[in-house]
């Protein structure tokens, strides 16, 4: 696959490159005497030089010779030199951050490269909203990889969001310099029953040779799983069990294992590398979703190569999950993923192995990063005002909106989504509520909150009613228009009159996120790009993340960013049940099921 995304194509610098390394040249940059990571062969080499010229690495070895009056030497003493890290999956918007606030937080982590599947932003604003995201991506010095989103909306008919994306805008897109790849083919329902539409766009852009990246979310690794790879899926990151992964990567799948801010598999699906005794070249570590406080407190993916050491991986072996093995994987290696002649000059210093704290970070041979500090000034993109007006919800909305008919009956048993901390999936569970005047309520004692899900996008009027469990909320309402996938307005709550100023909160400052108790709103982060991501830094951002997740605490939930598992209730292609604005889904079976249990 060619590659956009370095400073100067290997053809034009071909033959400075040789000369570098002949020494007739000299280089720009000489890293001299470090513990060269070489994630080509699983092993540390010892005393190693890297010439760098033109963004581009020119020799690896004793590089005495490279070095003239110009070159700027650095001594890398007693430090590791490693590939910059590259994650293969990860939604840019689900940070709240834009592209050139993320690299400025992640590249001081050792971050060189991101494989982005905006499809965030794309469910609010189509394709226009990615041509802001990739105009933004240009100028941040992160490489930028798109996989361009495949399921907008996530499955056909079951959801309302604000853009819809079919085989003829993939033929279109896959032309972009930009996009490497299809992003995450969630509709695996279609791939394995063979319907056109899925199909169409798995077609197109194998037809562009670029890579089609996976979501196969269900516990069935045979025929299925089979069938779904022979499409031309090449990854998935939905593994949440150990067989799983180890499942896909005998079927010649890369198994991205996930750690992201609210979804941490890694633990448990790690095993599929340190309980067998299997080649780990199919495996990558990456972070799918990682809030603002995440990237501040904990790091990117310095944070993940780390969490897979504690849990028993070498050290080698999770530094190549995150550089080599995910270059493969998007058939970039020629490029980028390791320290050898040729390859492009993006480079870290670690002086802490099996803790991986990322000492500087070189992207295209220019130090951008050192010691936790970014040393360049990267550009602030500003988004269109267009892309800051994306809150339509029909009619006004009033604590009477949120009444449930109990239909006549004094108590009745209804369906309630049950979410499970810090995993994707969510349970059915049916529970009895008693009825006051012909109404049905959210019932504290038994952790059961009335659900919303308003269309945000067309003003359609379309609403979704339902419950939730798990939260452990005792009083108040939250509300977000970060509601995978489509982004309509969730709101969750006990009460009618908060749940009312909760949804209005969000619809007067543009979207975001909010929590509300005793009628005041205690936790505010405004979102006005799409409802999803404002144009602040990560730190500005994360103080208000903070804020908001000690007022969840204050309503009684004590999950890890609960934020993020809320999102997840309308995800209708994701195991058991959800809530969208045309209502409840049975995700097993792909129906609408009612909400009382007859």
């Amino acid at each position: 696959m060619r590659n956009h995304f370095c400073k100067m194509p290997l053809w034009e610098a071909s033959k400075t490159l040789v000369d570098v390394a002949e020494g007739r040249k000299p280089a720009e940059t000489v890293i001299r005497g470090a513990r060269l990571v070489n994630v080509c062969t699983h092993e540390i080499q010892e005393n190693i030089d890297v010439a760098i010229a033109c963004g581009r690495i020119a020799m690896v070895g004793d590089c005495a010779h490279c070095i003239g009056e110009g070159t700027r030497v650095i001594d890398a003493a007693g430090q590791y030199l490693a590939p910059g890290f590259l994650d293969g999956h990860i939604h840019i918007e689900s940070s709240m951050l834009t592209v050139s606030s993320y690299a400025k937080a992640v590249i001081p982590h050792g971050t060189v490269g991101v494989y982005i599947d905006p499809h965030e932003i794309c469910n609010v604003l189509g394709v226009e909203g990615v041509k802001c995201m990739a105009d933004d991506a240009r100028t941040a010095r992160l490489k930028t990889m798109i996989t361009f989103p495949s399921c907008v909306p996530a499955v056909e008919g079951f959801e309302d969001a604000g853009a819809r994306i079919t085989a003829s805008e993939i033929r279109e897109t896959m032309q972009w310099d930009d996009v490497v790849g299809l992003g995450e083919m969630m509709n695996y329902p279609g791939i394995v029953l063979n319907w056109d539409g899925p199909h169409d766009i798995v077609d197109e852009t194998l037809k562009a040779d670029k890579v089609v990246t996976g979501h196969y979310s269900v516990p069935e690794t045979g025929r299925g799983l089979n069938a779904y790879i022979a499409a031309g899926v090449r990854c998935c990151h939905e593994s949440t069990r150990a067989e799983d992964a180890l499942a896909k990567m005998r079927l010649g799948m890369y198994a991205q294992v996930r750690e992201g801010s609210g979804w941490r598999d890694l633990h448990e699906v790690i095993r599929a590398i340190t309980e067998h005794t299997v080649d780990s070249r199919y495996a990558c570590l990456i972070s799918d979703d990682t809030h603002p406080d995440t990237l501040i407190d904990a790091g990117h993916l310095d944070h993940i190569v780390r969490r897979a050491i504690e849990e028993g991986v070498d050290p080698i072996t999770a530094i190549q999950m995150v550089t080599i093995n995910t270059a493969q994987c998007f058939r970039m290696e020629q490029e980028l993923g390791s320290v050898a002649p040729g390859k492009c000059a993006d480079l870290v210093l670690i002086d802490d192995l099996t803790a991986c704290h990322v000492t500087k970070t070189w992207i295209d041979g220019d130090l951008l990063a050192e010691d936790g500090k970014l040393l360049v000034t990267l550009p602030h993109y500003t988004f269109p005002a267009w892309a800051k007006d994306t809150m339509h919800v029909s009619g006004t909305i009033t604590p009477e909106t949120f009444a449930i008919s109990a239909r006549g009956k004094d108590a009745a048993t209804v369906r309630a989504i049950e979410v499970i901390p810090a995993h994707v999936a969510t349970i059915e569970r049916h529970v009895t509520l008693q009825a006051k005047n012909d109404r049905l309520e959210a019932d504290v004692a038994q952790d059961v909150l009335k659900a919303f899900v308003f269309e945000r996008h067309h003003a359609t009027g379309k609403v979704g009613a339902g419950f939730v469990k798990g939260f452990g909320i005792h009083s108040g309402a939250m509300a977000q228009t970060v509601a995978h996938d489509a982004h309509n307005l969730l709101v969750v709550g006990t009460n009618d009159a908060d749940m009312a100023l909760a949804a209005n909160t969000l619809i007067a400052c543009g979207g975001g996120m909010c929590a509300v108790s005793g009628g005041k709103v205690t936790g505010l982060v405004e979102l006005p790009v799409a409802g999803l991501m404002n144009e602040a830094s990560a730190e500005e951002t994360a103080q208000k993340v903070q804020a908001l997740e000690r007022a969840w605490k204050d309503i009684g939930c004590s999950m890890v960013s609960p934020f993020m598992t809320m999102a997840l209730v309308p995800l209708a292609c994701i195991p058991d049940l959800r809530l969208t604005d045309r209502g409840l889904v049975d995700c097993n079976t792909y129906q609408f099921v009612d909400l009382f249990v007859e």
